[in-house]
């Protein structure tokens, strides 16, 4: 991607006036759901529906599609709206696996072959840990880069269905161990494949300042952007993703600094080497 995803924003298939309201939206990018939103009597419908807005879709957001997972028995029927053009790909839940990465990567080769679209153009952001199987194989994910990885996504509550556990986090909103190991393992991984970091939603819609200082928690951690789960997040999830004046004028001393050539300077009275400058290029280049 030539430019991070900050915002993910989560569009139901089968309501119409969501999917109507979809392209006015300002979230980086679009993930139009044919899984957990629908329910499996509405699948049909939903992808009828879908398909023929994707086919006039001419929103500023990237077009992804949630489809549904490897054995659901519902993903080869979600491919034929996910091989439309303009999608960019498709967000692949509960993945147990590498392997799973490059059964999909094959079927949208076929995919692509049949509606006549470019070789390897669609995407797969995989949410890498919904299931126990993955999260324990999380290092197999990172030694296995594909060329159609654009992305890892982490979340919570499907892990802690699969574990038939409660609630994942304490009562202060801080995951519990488990989700805080599966949530590390996903930043890492990601970073290992030079792919997109992509957090979790924050499930409090109405609490716009706890989603702003979950999404900047987010960032301070490392990830690149963050799912929401209603269009009155995008702007604040936004916000949190992109530099602040500040933080452009400090690197561009950082930066500047480094002009002589030497491998250390000081700045501010504080020591800086080679990983200040690499964080000061990489705020400059968002």
């Amino acid at each position: 991607m030539s430019k991070p995803i900050r915002s993910m924003l989560f569009v139901p298939a089968d309501s119409e006036r969501k999917l109507a309201k979809a392209a006015g939206l300002a979230a980086d990018a679009l993930i139009f759901d044919l899984e957990d939103a629908v329910m499996p009597a509405n699948k049909p419908a939903a992808r009828v529906l879908l398909a023929a807005v994707l086919r006039e879709y001419d929103g500023v957001s990237q077009a992804w599609v949630r489809v549904n997972d490897l054995a659901s028995g519902e993903l080869l029927s979600d491919l034929g709206v996910v091989a439309t053009p303009g999608v960019v790909g498709l967000v692949l839940p509960k993945i147990r696996g590498p392997e799973d990465i490059e059964i999909v990567s094959h079927y949208l080769d076929a995919a692509e072959a049949l509606r006549g679209l470019p070789p390897g153009s669609l995407r797969i952001m995989a949410v890498c840990t919904e299931t126990p199987a993955a999260v324990l194989r999380m290092g197999e994910i990172a030694r296995r880069p594909h060329p159609r990885l654009a992305g890892l996504i982490w979340g919570g509550e499907d892990l802690s269905a699969a574990l038939g556990a409660g609630v994942p986090r304490a009562a202060d909103g801080r995951w519990l161990p488990v989700y805080e190991h599966a949530r590390t393992q996903c930043l890492l991984a990601a970073h290992a494949l030079d792919v997109e970091a992509i957090d979790t939603v924050y499930v409090d819609i109405r609490n716009a300042e706890g989603c702003a200082r979950n999404a900047q928690a987010a960032r301070y951690d490392g990830f690149t952007g963050k799912i929401a789960v209603h269009p009155d997040q995008v702007s604040i999830i936004n916000a949190a993703f992109t530099p602040s004046a500040a933080e452009i004028e400090y690197a561009q001393r950082v930066v500047a600094a480094f002009e002589s050539g030497a491998g250390a300077v000081s700045l501010d009275g504080k020591m800086l080497d080679m990983p200040h400058l690499k964080s000061a290029r990489r705020v400059l280049g968002l």
